[in-house]
């Protein structure tokens, strides 16, 4: 865009009129500009700043004592008027219709924003007015992606929002605010104003549609005012001043319309014939005699006479010419006229209008406005086209220079309004938006009277006699009024006041010679630096301005820690979305990848600002617009923050990314919920490393991650809104992934979970609760059973449901019985002893209604069945830390590593090391130098890696690992055992590729680890209950049950549990016997 606007030849050079055919930013009838943001997504979805503002940003000042008598000073000259009325802001504001070209936004769009989902509606009634426009720009957008409005009158809605808030900031409360409090309001309310312009800006300059210009819509050709409208319907820098001068006008409007509404006064509101000179004519009907009075009360008397009115009338014309310059800096030229004629002063609003009141604004809408009327036809019929528009001008010019002369800088500027004459008019605009408009709407006025120029024949020789003036030659170069320049030589009076290109004319607000200080300051202030560098149509630049004021600085490692003024954070994720549907044709090579990298950047930070603010209910709606793995390593670090908040937070959550992402994806353009979750299971299953403050801490410390293990499934147990795609199915799949992963999370549970201590395995216990009524329904699905590999997982999962029941049964009884022993056996209540015996006995039976299942054994392989004509091979990966028999950590080294390597080799014998191929690797784990990995790998074989695996006990991996388990590992420290913390097992092909996981491993070492020990336990308590006086009836059934070739249970104890067993039957006989003998 700014190379476009450099090269461009000079308005100035009658021959070249290739910026006629430049490329254009501005939208047409056929572009995208009027798309809407649309995505799969069908239905509705949605339901801090410093102290003070320096015009860059928003900081708490360093003295505070300098703040209070800063502000002190300050509001001695501020109005101390307080309004009494509560002012209550219009939901359904609609645009200015002065301003040509603003299409009205339904107001049923309003409706649309209030049914949205409301997930913040209890939250949001927040005394600062400020915060709530987070939620409604949410909705706004959310409205525009599922194609309810255009991207144009999205715009315009958040433009309207900004309005909105700031009058209910400034002027919703009636509460009376102390000194330092009023200013933050106004000040909040500025900076929403000034956004609101950009917005609008934004508008007229990519979101209006040109409208083309065709022959129907010239009523009246051969005009002055045709060739105005077709010249700047056609040229790339004339329609940029057009559409400049109307937005800066519309601002202007806008802020007189909300003026009468907070003050219900309005300019212009004179008495009838209040500019008539009555103090005059009283004073000369006195027919007193004053050479400095005049003596004639027609309109040119002051002029012709030299003389002047009396200082009340003086006051007066000088208040409705005051009031003229207003108007006709909002645009409302008909009501300027109307203003002079209701005042008294008819001859005024004649020379305002001239041509029988013709609007000759050069836009289509002042051309079709006119209709048919031909009073400029005629008057150009004999003097020709240009004559007469120049002579009015020549005669503003000079009107404008005498007037000045005299003293009157109002009229004199209203006049220079229609000739370009900067001179006179700059005095008066003492705000950035005021001089910007005078600079654009004079050069823009020029550029239509040179174009006039040269359609007059001989009209491009004139315009290159003009050169001479343009390079400043004497007597011309200050543009000072010449005799002999008079109308045919229009406008070289006023051509050096004018910018060359619009960057001359930025400079000029900048640090021109004539600009208010004022001006110049402001154009320090950020909305200004992006309006300005919108104008340009440099996109790169304003995403980099908008990045350089909220990014976190370079010190700051904390890149998920939001950064600036919140307000601008919002603004500049908004400005990046609409910019990058408005000009999705135009995005190509680099300024692609700026509005790429540098928006997401941006959008990024406003999402974690979302976060910060609890608004997780609309990260989802920008989340979305960010690159595939930015969404997902968002979505992942909001997880993982709110994994212990409240059901409803992470419901939030959890819906804000069903909702506006795809649940899969088959390319990478975009991130998707699946990715999300499958990220969020693998990394809650990671060591988290922590500090520790003994050995005893570590061990506890990594039992207790099982409960964040569990805690990651809630994410999938959630029941998605019926409003998305496919819900059925979505669900379904939910529930599948969160039973295939629990199973994983169970057998590692499991693992660690054999100490026999009266404490639940949390973990376990949390993911059963979160699985319970889920899986109930998924397993009274008819799919469910048609489904192998769904029924197998199904099965497992309540193979463990109905271990943990035996496990906390067990530990109950534990519980109990350690209670119990604290108290001598003589003061143990007859209560307290049933309630014992009887738990016992329901732990027995328990366990051998587990041990005594024939047709489906407890956690049995069966359609696990591998095949392959290649070599396969066998892994199993583990990481798990050393447990010292007192439960301490053993903090692992070189050397342990290496003899826990020598051991595991030694378990497994000399033969099956050769035959297997086995291979064994331990080292510290790179997360946690308390922890260690294992992997260990062999070769495939029929019954262990291929084929059924009858036996079901994890084959020779499985038989390794469980040494360590149980502590019974040769060669190493006697009674250490292996603490699991992850464990997998895989299929793996010769070059170490893992290809399938080997489930049946897993399940088979949790059989040998977990089916001895309810075995024991079974023991254990039949010796209590024999103990108590009571002999359990299943006792003689469980021994049989080891013994039996057909459990196959004997060959799952080590030597050591053998040895317990043996122990627990030997007492148990003893008990019997004392029993028998009493």
């Amino acid at each position: 865009m700014d190379d476009g606007m450099d090269t461009s030849p000079s308005i100035f050079d009658p021959q070249n009129l290739s910026t006629r055919q430049k490329f254009r930013r501005y939208g047409k009838r056929h572009s995208t500009s009027g798309a809407s943001i649309h995505q799969d997504n069908s239905a509705s979805k949605l339901s801090e700043t410093g102290l003070l503002y320096d015009g860059q940003s928003i900081h708490s000042p360093t003295n505070a004592a300098l703040l209070l008598e800063n502000i002190k000073q300050e509001v001695e000259g501020l109005d101390a008027e307080y309004y009494e009325e509560k002012i209550q802001p219009s939901s359904k504001r609609m645009l200015s219709s002065d301003i040509q070209g603003i299409p009205v936004v339904d107001a049923g769009f309003d409706s649309i924003r209030h049914s949205l989902k409301a997930c913040k509606q209890d939250g949001d009634s927040l005394g600062d007015g400020a915060e709530t426009i987070f939620t409604l720009f949410g909705s706004l957008l959310d409205c525009a992606m599922q194609g309810l409005m255009p991207v144009s009158d999205l715009i315009l809605r958040f433009e309207n929002a900004c309005r909105d808030v700031s009058e209910s900031i400034r002027y919703g409360l009636n509460v009376k605010h102390r000194v330092v409090e009023d200013k933050l309001m106004r000040q909040k309310a500025q900076l929403l104003l000034d956004e609101a312009a950009t917005w609008s800006l934004l508008w007229f300059v990519y979101g209006k549609v040109t409208e083309e210009l065709s022959k129907e819509q010239i009523p009246v050709s051969g005009t002055s005012h045709a060739v105005a409208c077709e010249f700047v319907s056609e040229d790339h820098t004339a329609q940029l001043c057009l559409r400049i001068v109307q937005w800066l006008e519309g601002l202007a409007s806008k802020a007189l319309d909300l003026e009468e509404k907070v003050r219900g006064s309005h300019v212009g509101s004179y008495l009838p014939s209040s500019g008539v000179w009555h103090h005059t004519q009283r004073y000369l009907r006195k027919e007193k005699a004053d050479m400095n009075i005049v003596h004639h009360l027609d309109f040119d008397a002051p002029t012709r006479e030299n003389a002047n009115l009396l200082p009340d009338d003086m006051k007066q014309d000088e208040s409705l010419l005051e009031d003229v310059w207003t108007l006709l800096r909002a645009g409302r030229l008909e009501e300027a006229s109307g203003l002079c004629h209701s005042a008294g002063q008819p001859w005024r609003a004649a020379s305002l209008c001239p041509f029988g009141g013709l609007n000759l604004f050069p836009s289509v809408e002042a051309l079709v406005k006119n209709g048919k009327s031909r009073t400029l036809q005629a008057v150009e019929f004999e003097s020709g086209i240009g004559h007469q528009w120049h002579l009015w001008k020549w005669a503003s010019y000079c009107a404008s220079e005498k007037i000045s002369e005299l003293g009157g800088k109002f009229e004199a500027a209203v006049y220079a309004v229609q000739c370009s004459n900067l001179k006179r008019m700059l005095p008066l605009c003492t705000d950035w938006e005021s001089a910007c408009w005078a600079l654009a709407k004079s050069w823009l006025d020029v550029q239509v009277d040179l174009e006039i120029t040269r359609s007059l024949p001989g009209g491009i020789d004139q315009l290159r006699s003009f050169g001479d003036v343009i390079n400043g030659s004497p007597g011309h170069a200050d543009g000072s009024l010449d005799p002999t320049d008079g109308p045919e030589n229009w406008p070289i009076q006023v051509l050096n006041q004018q910018p060359r290109q619009l960057s001359s004319l930025l400079q000029k607000l900048h640090s021109g010679e004539m600009m208010h200080e004022a001006v110049t300051q402001q154009c320090k202030e950020q909305q200004r630096q992006i309006q300005m560098t919108l104008m340009q149509g440099d996109i790169p630049r304003v995403l980099d301005l908008i990045w350089s004021w909220i990014a976190p600085s370079e010190n700051d490692q904390n890149i998920f820690r939001p950064h600036g003024d919140s307000q601008m954070i919002r603004f500049g994720a908004h400005l990046v979305l609409v910019l990058r549907y408005l000009l999705a044709e135009e995005m190509k090579d680099t300024f692609r990848d700026k509005i790429l990298s540098v928006g997401d950047n941006i959008l990024h930070m406003y999402a974690l600002f979302l976060f910060s603010k609890e608004h997780e209910e609309l990260v989802g709606i920008y989340a979305s617009q960010l690159a595939c793995h930015r969404c997902i390593d968002l979505f992942v670090h909001m997880m993982e923050l709110r994994l212990d908040s409240s059901v409803h937070v992470k419901y939030k959550i959890f819906l804000s990314a069903i909702e506006y992402l795809p649940f899969s994806s088959e390319d990478d353009s975009t991130g998707n919920f699946e990715d999300i979750i499958e990220r969020i299971l693998l990394r809650s299953r990671e060591i988290k490393a922590g500090e520790y403050a003994d050995l005893s801490d570590v061990a506890e410390q990594h039992r207790l991650q099982s409960l964040q293990k569990a805690k990651a499934i809630q994410w999938l147990c959630f029941t998605p809104p019926s409003t998305i795609p496919n819900f059925q199915d979505v669900s379904k799949r939910l529930l599948i992934r969160a039973l295939t992963h629990s199973n994983i999370l169970f057998r590692e549970f499991a693992l660690i979970s054999m100490w026999r201590v009266p404490a639940m395995p949390i973990g376990a216990h949390t993911a059963l609760g979160f699985l319970a009524e889920p899986l109930k329904q998924l397993s009274e699905t008819p799919e469910t059973s048609e489904d192998d590999i769904v029924f197998e997982h199904l099965r497992e999962f309540q193979d463990w449901r109905e271990y943990y029941s035996c496990d906390a049964t067990y530990r109950n009884w534990l519980k109990l019985e350690l209670e119990n022993a604290e108290v001598p056996a003589s003061d143990l209540s007859l209560e307290e002893k049933k309630r014992a015996i009887s738990t016992a006995e329901e732990m027995l039976t328990a366990s051998l209604s587990l041990l005594e299942r024939e047709e489906t054994p407890w956690l049995a392989s069966i359609n696990d069945v591998y095949e392959s004509t290649e070599p396969v091979y066998l892994e199993l990966h583990a990481t798990s830390m050393l447990c010292l028999p007192s439960g301490d950590c053993l903090c692992p080294d070189a050397t342990v590593c290496t003899t826990l390597m020598s051991a595991l080799y030694s378990s497994a014998g000399h033969e099956v090391i050769l035959s297997r191929q086995l291979m064994v690797n331990v080292s510290i784990s790179s997360r946690d130098k308390y922890c260690i990995d294992v992997v260990l790998r062999c070769l495939a074989i029929a019954g262990d890696g291929l084929g059924p695996h009858n036996l079901n006990d994890g084959g020779i991996l499985g038989t390794i690992m469980a040494a360590g388990f149980k502590g019974e590992l040769p060669r190493f420290q006697s009674g250490v055992t292996l603490e699991i913390s992850r464990l997998d097992a895989w299929y793996s092909n010769k070059d170490g590729t893992i290809e399938y996981p080997a489930t049946y491993i897993v399940k088979g070492l949790c059989r040998r680890c977990c089916l001895p020990e309810i075995i024991l336990r079974c023991m254990q308590v039949s010796v209590s209950l024999m103990g108590s006086g009571v002999m359990p009836d299943c006792h003689d059934r469980l021994i049989e049950m080891v013994g039996s070739p057909e459990t196959k249970f004997l060959h799952l104890f080590s030597q050591q549990q053998l040895q317990e067993f043996l122990l627990f039957e030997r007492e148990y006989s003893i008990c019997r016997m004392e029993l028998t003998e009493v």
